[in-house]
């Protein structure tokens, strides 16, 4: 997910993103344990898309108060 992407969305887009995001996150991790992924950087970029949404939720909260 692009950066434009998160910032176009609306927060309760962002927050549905940010939990299925999580959710596949943990189940690549869990499956990684077991067995190698075919593409072990994805984990990383998973991880670092739901920062980028949970960066943008925290900046909006902040703007509002």
């Amino acid at each position: 997910m692009k950066q434009t992407e998160i910032i176009e969305a609306s927060v309760e887009e962002l927050n549905e993103k940010l939990a299925a995001f999580q959710k596949s996150y943990e189940s690549a991790r869990a499956t990684h344990a077991l067995s190698p992924l075919e593409n072990p950087l994805s984990l990383r970029k998973q991880r670092r898309t739901i920062a980028r949404i949970k960066t943008e939720l925290t900046k909006r909260t902040l703007e509002q108060a």
